[in-house]
């Protein structure tokens, strides 16, 4: 046997063999085949091919160390100084040795020999979000070379890790419970389930790596290298990652597309430390379920989390900011809205605004600028987002973010310096994924010179996962009065269709709001089950070109029966008996 090479600052290797899982600071078996983390040191053994990491061994030999062990080839090669990728496949031969070529150099992070590399692109995009995602999937489809830089360890934003995706999956965990709760024959039965929070959160998190593994084949079968640091400005055409180890690699882009999310706002004031007091990131940690929470900031993270957590029986004390839930919206919206809260129990107070947030041994004192005192379990703070912008090195370019963070862009996306684009949260309202994907795709149009729809951008549906659902696309009631456009309405009530009598799912509508002399569509608003996959249908027609726009295709298409669908045939006919 091969004595082990002794660990050096950089080694000299190559891997014949099609690469195959790349992992980084996770080590985790995939399929059986051992793969492990790469931090300063390496050393490299023919037979058994040894991988030796901050003084760890990987072995993927038969050694009783590691269950299921195979021989394998093994490949290690650098992205800059960086980041590592280390990949293992099985041998086809179980009783040959790995045959290794000379071909590259393999540079310990901590090494001084290490030169910092350097890579140039057509696209460099900052962040692998939604937005990151969208402008780096149309621009490789576009034929340009493009380059990735992901602050964490896993692809996917905040989205996938702390925001949409979690709390989504969530929320139907809790629908799931609360269904079989409210199942008469479950009852009869004597089923009654109970889940702590903590379980409910639990059930939802292999969604997580789902998506992280959808999202991570595509940059991989698109030849997307990812680059995994913080990213800092250091010019206008050039990145300075750094890895968490220490290590930097800089990264040069033609156009520089800034997708880096947002985070909830912390007032200096509030102690996010103390174990009672939450923000919309740190409630996913959650273990136990409380018997009463206060949220300040009704949003629509603020109402989607009233509504979670009072299905799950907890008391609800939902402080509003304004004068009204969601103003955005269509009022008749919002007022179903505020009466489904009520009616389920939560506790709403509008134009209210917080003085103090104290603890005590048993919970958590808000005090109001009213004089009002609230004392719940928890405090879960839903009151504002904050751009990542900071250590972004924006200073060292000429560019600024406002108070919240937030980066200032033209109708292109542009920021002002031309080639630099900013999307997604990190520029604020609408703070939607589906819109953060479309801006994305849109900057990447902008910079490649190719037409872009402008369409996408500005007709993005909202969807608010209240308990009812809530997604509306167009303009309200309150918006066409104000523009003095003659326009008419058409409700279908939930309760009358047969699709939601069969599954008790009765509390909502659809309304369509249509211009009284061409019939075209103008506005759609959907409150109940289902309401962000019921929007889509409307938008379908809404969007088309004139004439074909219009309510008369929903009052001549034949539906399904019994279905949720139906409701626009049944709105449409509604609006149209109203004209005279």
């Amino acid at each position: 046997m091969a004595s082990p090479v002794a660990p050096v600052d950089l080694v000299t290797d190559v891997v014949c063999g099609r690469q195959s899982e790349d992992l980084i600071h996770h080590p985790h078996e995939v399929d059986g085949v051992w793969t492990a983390q790469c931090g300063l040191r390496l050393a490299i053994d023919l037979s058994p091919h040894p991988l030796k990491a901050d003084g760890a061994v990987a072995n993927t030999s038969r050694q009783p160390a590691l269950p299921r062990p195979h021989p394998a080839q093994v490949q290690c090669r650098i992205l800059g100084r960086a980041e590592y990728k280390i990949t293992t496949l099985r041998s086809a031969d179980r009783g040959s040795r790995s045959q290794l070529t000379p071909s590259i150099r393999l540079y310990a992070m901590n090494s001084p020999a290490a030169p910092v590399t350097e890579d140039e692109f057509d696209v460099l995009v900052i962040g692998s979000g939604p937005g990151g995602e969208g402008a780096t999937m149309q621009a490789t489809k576009g034929g340009m070379s493009v380059g990735i830089v992901e602050r964490f360890a896993r692809i996917g934003g905040a989205c996938t890790h702390s925001g949409t995706i979690p709390s989504k999956a969530l929320r139907f965990a809790i629908f799931q419970v609360t269904e079989a709760a409210r199942n008469r024959l479950f009852r009869e039965a004597g089923i009654r389930p109970r889940f702590s929070f903590g379980d409910l959160r639990r059930s939802a998190e292999s969604v997580i790596g789902q998506q992280v593994e959808v999202r991570k084949t595509h940059y991989d079968r698109n030849d997307v290298p990812i680059f995994q640091g913080q990213a800092r400005f250091v010019d206008p055409h050039t990145v300075e990652v750094e890895h968490e180890s220490g290590g930097k690699k800089r990264v040069h882009g033609k156009h520089i597309v800034i997708a880096t999310g947002a985070r909830p706002y912390r007032p200096a004031d509030v102690d996010f430390s103390h174990p009672r007091i939450f923000d919309s990131d740190t409630i996913l940690k959650l273990e136990e379920t409380p018997h009463s929470i206060t949220i300040y900031g009704a949003g629509i993270i603020g109402c989607e989390y009233a509504s979670m957590f009072r299905n799950l029986g907890c008391k609800v004390n939902l402080v509003n900011t304004r004068a009204k839930l969601l103003e955005f919206l269509d009022d008749e919206i919002i007022d179903a809205l505020g009466y489904h809260l009520r009616e389920q129990g939560v506790l709403i107070r509008h134009n209210e605004e917080y003085d103090q947030i104290r603890t005590v041994d048993d919970g958590v004192v808000l005090t109001l600028k009213s004089g009002k005192q609230l004392k719940t379990d928890i405090l879960l703070w839903a009151n504002g987002r904050t751009g990542n912008t900071v250590g972004l090195g924006l200073e060292n370019i000429g560019l600024s973010a406002d108070k919240r963070g937030y980066i200032a862009v033209n109708e292109d996306f542009q920021t002002s310096i031309p080639h630099i684009y900013a999307v997604g949260d990190v520029i604020g309202i609408p703070s939607l994924a589906s819109a953060a994907y479309v801006q994305g795709r849109f900057a990447t149009l902008h910079l490649a010179h190719e037409p872009c729809p402008r369409l996408m951008v500005r007709e993005i549906p909202t969807g608010i996962y209240t308990s009812p659902e809530i997604s509306s696309l167009g303009k309200t009631e309150r918006e066409l009065t104000a523009e003095k456009v003659p326009y008419e309405v058409g409700h279908a009530l939930f309760r009358h269709l047969a699709r939601a009598q069969i599954t008790g799912r009765t509390g909502g509508m659809l309304k369509l709001l249509f211009h009284r002399e061409t019939l075209e569509i103008l506005g759609i608003h959907c409150f109940g089950a289902n309401a962000s996959e019921i929007i889509h249908i409307g938008q379908a027609i809404m969007m088309q070109p004139a004439p074909n726009n219009t309510l008369m295709y929903f009052i001549n298409t034949t539906f399904n029966y019994p279905t949720m669908a139906e409701a626009y045939r049944v709105a449409a006919l509604n609006g149209y008996n109203r004209l005279f």
